[in-house]
């Protein structure tokens, strides 16, 4: 739900496997008092069901070992808590998706603190343009709790097909910063998340009875199957919400605050209606011919303007040259819809309109009047001289056409091209026609050579 499409990477871990070697302790650990599904596989992750609007912990907890990470003793933290899609497809279409909710909700938030019931947080801040994240300092010596609103609910986001409807996953997810020398909270030090779905009120509750009562029906040897439901969730490490600031056109008098990490690179994007990007990288030639894997995200930003795909340069904002080369035909039509998916993914392979007819043309030595024996290895004539032909494409099966790609082909003047002809058996001229050229087999092979016309204005060209 921020401004930059996202896709995090859920680093779950086993905790069947023994922790032999504890190199990755965690700094923190986030508790949310919410029970988890008991209608969930035993390897999967786990699933908690909030109402909507209803009020829910999240204890902040300091996991330090004694000597781990000395700079915040005595020291403020920043976290940053969100309400996020689970689903790739909803991840990319983030900033339309929201766009909808807030047309359709006007005015609310998709997450809020519950500030009179939160303990140990302060100076808490919201962006009236992130509608989807909270932040707060708190200290991790200290009890700390944070209560969270969801208003938003999964079957809000779900298409309406075949007369049912099945509610979309989000995630919560929290990210702490350390404070910097120059007095920022931009250096990371943990993230965490969880699955949720969220109902209408009441509906949560229903749901994890509905699940009990599935889960008393099974057999025993079902039941192993799965996972025990727990009193509280608590968040698994997962990569940091690689958050990059917003930096728009726009005629605001103050930037709005961002929430960046310091393990990700920063850039200015232009806006999805401005003509050209804040920022010109050194490698504009990415922004005229094929997008290449190594362009940079400025690069890739110009490439997509170039080639009329402005609309959605906000929603690939944090994509490099490689990652948009990474999505299928279907990611792009569930990105961009039916008519813009295939034409962008068109134009990230190169597709060229495939010609109707491939010609091969060389024109004949002037030394030479008697066509020469070529050698079908490597194009050698039997004296050593070398044939080069043109490949010419024709997307009109035509005379014209193929007039006009010859005179293209071999820089010769249009208007000077009186005839073409073909020869024939015993070395007759005929008048190459449209029923001729579309009686060409593809990728024939000709020499041709050129006589003075009649009149001695201009001259024919005379395939042979």
């Amino acid at each position: 739900f921020s401004d930059v499409l996202a896709l995090p990477i859920f680093k779950q871990e086993d905790s069947n496997l023994p922790q032999e070697n504890e190199t990755k302790h965690p700094p923190f650990q986030y508790i949310m008092c919410a029970a988890t599904s008991p209608a969930v596989k035993l390897y999967d992750e786990t699933l908690t069901y909030l109402n909507q609007g209803q009020s829910y912990e999240i204890r902040m907890l300091d996991n330090r070992k004694a000597g781990d990470i000395p700079e915040i003793n005595g020291k403020l933290v920043k976290s940053i808590i969100r309400v996020v899609f689970h689903d790739r497809r909803l991840q990319y279409t983030e900033h339309q998706q929201l766009e909808g909710w807030k047309w359709n909700r006007p005015g609310d938030r998709l997450l809020d603190l519950d500030i009179p019931m939160s303990v140990g947080v302060i100076d808490i801040k919201t962006n009236p343009s992130q509608l989807n994240a909270v932040e707060f300092l708190w200290d991790p010596t200290k009890c700390t709790s944070a209560f969270i609103q969801v208003h938003c609910i999964s079957t809000e986001f779900t298409p309406r097909k075949h007369g049912g409807e099945k509610g979309v996953p989000f995630r919560i997810q929290v990210d702490t910063f350390k404070q910097t020398e120059n007095g920022d909270y931009t250096d990371h030090l943990h993230s965490a998340s969880c699955q949720i779905k969220v109902f209408k009120p009441k509906g949560a509750d229903r749901k994890q009875k509905t699940d009990r009562e599935k889960m008393e029906k099974r057999t025993a040897h079902e039941k192993e199957k799965y996972q025990p439901s727990y009193d509280t969730t608590v968040l698994t490490e997962c990569s940091p919400w690689p958050d990059t600031p917003t930096t728009f056109v726009n005629n605001s008098p103050t930037p709005a605050p961002t929430f960046t990490s310091a393990q990700h690179n920063t850039y200015s994007v232009p806006d999805s209606n401005s003509s050209s990007p804040n920022h010109q990288g050194d490698g504009t030639s990415q922004g005229s011919g094929d997008l290449h894997p190594s362009a940079t995200i400025q690069e890739t930003q110009q490439w997509l303007l170039k080639h009329r795909f402005s609309t959605y340069t906000r929603l690939f904002s944090n994509f490099s040259g490689a990652d948009l080369l990474k999505l299928t035909r279907e990611d792009l039509v569930q990105i961009c819809g039916p008519a813009d998916g295939i034409r962008l993914y068109n134009a990230l392979k190169s597709r060229s309109v495939r010609p109707r007819l491939t010609i091969y043309v060389c024109q004949e030595p002037l030394r030479s009047i008697q066509l020469e024996r070529q050698d079908a290895g490597n194009g050698d004539s039997s004296n050593g001289a070398i044939y080069v032909y043109h490949a010419i494409y024709l997307e009109e099966m035509a005379a014209s056409e193929v007039t006009r790609k010859l005179a293209l082909a071999f820089n010769i003047p249009l208007h000077q091209i009186n005839q073409v002809y073909r020869q024939g058996p015993t070395g007759i001229h005929i008048l190459v026609s449209d029923q001729m050229v579309q009686n060409f087999q593809d990728e024939s092979c000709f020499l041709f050579t050129t006589i003075k016309a009649e009149n001695g204005e201009g001259f024919h060209i005379i395939l042979k």
